[in-house]
């Protein structure tokens, strides 16, 4: 009888390097927060949508483990990335939010 087991380090990540990628995403919410307070004028939209990208690739890359997978399963994933992104522009636009 054999027992099978399962490596916590399969993927390559250590539990430290959790930890500073969660630290990384407080980072970016913190910022994210911060553009409340700030007047960034034009730039507030844009940088909202590029810290949004950034931390969807981040969770996606690392939590989802898809760094590992077939590149496939990462453009069905960032598909969906560009088409929300899309629609929320579209739907901006329709009640003239950038004019």
């Amino acid at each position: 009888m054999t027992t099978e087991t399962h490596s916590t380090t399969e993927h390559g990540m250590s539990n430290a390097g959790y930890v500073r990628i969660a630290a990384i995403l407080a980072a970016i919410t913190a910022l994210e927060v911060a553009t409340y307070y700030i007047d960034l004028g034009a730039l507030f939209l844009p940088s909202l949508l590029i810290m949004m990208a950034v931390k969807f690739y981040i969770v996606v890359s690392f939590f989802m483990h898809l760094r590992y997978e077939s590149k496939l399963f990462s453009w069905v994933f960032y598909a969906g990335l560009f088409l929300a992104m899309t629609v929320y522009g579209i739907f901006l636009a329709t009640f003239h939010f950038f004019s």
